[in-house]
């Protein structure tokens, strides 16, 4: 369960993303200008402490995936994947990383692939009294295939033209940047999304080696 306050963020998270995307190998180095959010999708951090947002933005004239984690506090040695910090009228100053370099997202990422695990529902915060937010992506897996996932503290992600791939000792993920609407077919350990406007289900992420 993902519980949604309302508040104000300075900056905004497409903000954030106006500055950082750019910078990125898959990314289009002029493409921010008009970037709009198509939706999002989270998972649960069983410890309840990080949170755990993908967002689906259209710039360019192409849709792109942006995994993100929120943290409390900024994480020693990770200063390459921050896409910046914000300030949540809520909950206070958040560290705002590059998902597909925090385990804690990679072990969610697998866990929806591998064991089925589904998103998470999003509750909106309203004085205390939690109402249920409608989704605006919707997200499938190819699992259950495994009873666990292995261990995923030492992942290394690599940036290319395509897309991130995730690699540990025991497991190799894909996580596509550069979305195909015009649809893919599942694979045997792969997660796909829908959302308003797009019928066919799309390609976001993949097992490549296990």
């Amino acid at each position: 369960m993902a519980i949604i306050h309302q508040a104000e963020l300075q900056p905004t998270k497409l903000e954030l993303l106006e500055e950082w995307l750019p910078s990125q190998p898959w990314f289009p180095e002029s493409g921010a200008a008009g970037l709009s959010k198509v939706g999002s999708y989270r998972f649960d951090d069983p410890a309840g402490e990080v949170g755990i947002e993908t967002i689906i933005v259209s710039a360019a004239g192409s849709i792109f995936q942006v995994p993100l984690t929120y943290r409390a506090q900024p994480l020693a040695g990770w200063e390459s994947w921050l896409v910046g910090t914000m300030q949540h009228s809520v909950l206070g100053q958040r560290w705002v990383y590059d998902a597909c370099a925090d385990p804690v997202y990679v072990t969610a990422l697998a866990a929806s692939i591998m064991l089925g695990h589904p998103q998470a529902k999003q509750y909106l915060d309203v004085k205390g009294k939690l109402e249920i937010l409608a989704e605006s992506v919707f997200v499938q897996s190819t699992g259950p295939t495994l009873n666990a996932v292995p261990n995923v503290s030492s992942a290394t992600p690599r940036d290319t033209a395509d897309g991130t791939a995730v690699e540990t000792a025991d497991l190799q993920l894909l996580v596509i940047r550069r979305l195909d609407l015009e649809g893919q077919p599942a694979g045997r350990l792969t997660l796909t999304g829908i959302w308003e406007g797009q019928q066919d289900n799309v390609k976001l992420a993949a097992v490549t080696k296990s």
